[in-house]
């Protein structure tokens, strides 16, 4: 028998401050309730006040292949669902620094640590439903951080190119569906196409075109490299499926993971967040590491990283990004002041 109500205290680096969250999971609901403590959990404190039961509601969800079409079923009312977004991990062109695009490039042996390491990090939030882009290396980071999950469920890639994909796909056995999670491929959430850029060495391109070029190609909001697409391109394809295909199912109450890149996590970062186009180019991902989102009531609440072993680079704004925000609000205190 499942149990009826699973609790759980899970550390979360927030806003706030130094906080735990009294995760509360029954059929149809999620609540996260925070309890302050004194002082700082260390790591030691969190992976002993982690505590979970085998027969956990969260391992009892089930998944959604068979209601990805009826994600706005007025049934269900729930208050609030996860979002974890995670950038893959270390490439084999990002380890010789080459602009990489949409060349289908696997992880290093690096980048495979990262991608189970972030799956450690996330391991006990519930997730329903994955997202990934077509390229493999975030579909290595997905299929490696699921491993680390404590429900133990088997990521299953969802095959709906055609209606012959989609029979011999199917799943039959309920029990074995119960116990899968639909993972969801989109060309949407690639990563941004740097045209003939690609596979060319990023500090070579820059002594060869000149630092402020390349610079502008990689971080200005609507210049294009030649033949490639620019930031603005990018968002336009990856916060357009974001909103048509993924907020609906954070709506419902699903709980999402999506591994993309750092152009397409970017854009949806700059959707999530209300960044402007001038904000959004001091803007770094770190590879590897899971960002939590709390949806509530249409609203997208930041909640950092969950506590890992690794603490670098625990969210993914970069003190360029806080220095320029800074800025900007000293300028309107100071004009308010005159």
């Amino acid at each position: 028998m499942v149990a009826a109500t699973y609790h759980q205290a899970i550390c979360f680096t927030a806003d706030e401050g130094a906080r735990d969250f009294l995760v509360t999971s029954s059929p149809g609901s999620l609540k996260m309730k925070p309890v302050f403590r004194k002082e700082r959990c260390s790591l030691r404190q969190y992976v002993n006040c982690v505590k979970y039961s085998s027969k956990s509601s969260l391992c009892a969800i089930k998944p959604i292949f068979s209601s990805l079409s009826s994600i706005n079923d007025s049934r269900r009312t729930v208050p609030e669902s996860y979002l974890i977004l995670i950038r893959h991990g270390e490439s084999m062109w990002n380890e010789k620094n080459l602009f990489t695009g949409c060349v289908d490039v696997p992880l290093t042996s690096k980048g495979v640590e990262e991608a189970i390491e972030a799956g450690k990090r996330i391991r006990h939030l519930p997730i329903d439903v994955v997202y990934i882009s077509a390229l493999i290396r975030s579909q290595m980071t997905a299929m490696l951080a699921l491993t680390e999950h404590h429900c133990k469920k088997v990521p299953i890639i969802v095959h709906n190119e055609t209606e012959q994909a989609k029979v011999w796909s199917q799943i039959y056995s309920e029990g074995t569906e119960m116990q899968s999670v639909p993972v969801i491929k989109a060309w949407q959430l690639n990563e941004r196409m740097y045209g003939e850029l690609q596979g060319f060495n990023k500090l070579e391109t820059a002594e060869r075109c000149g630092k402020e070029q390349v610079y502008k190609w990689r971080r200005s909001y609507d210049a294009r490299p030649p033949n490639g697409e620019s930031l603005e391109m990018c968002l336009r394809r990856a916060v357009t499926y974001f909103k048509e295909q993924i907020e609906p199912q954070l709506s419902s109450g699903k709980n999402v993971m999506v591994v993309a890149h750092a152009n397409s996590l970017r854009s949806i970062l700059m959707y999530l967040d209300k960044l402007t186009a001038e904000e959004v180019i001091h803007l770094e991902l770190s590879t590897g590491v899971p960002m939590l989102y709390i949806y509530r009531e249409n609203q997208f609440i930041r909640r950092g990283s969950p506590l890992g072993s690794i603490e670098d680079g625990v969210y993914a704004y970069t003190e360029n990004l806080a220095l320029y925000k800074q800025n900007l609000l000293d300028e309107v205190l100071d004009e308010v002041s005159l």
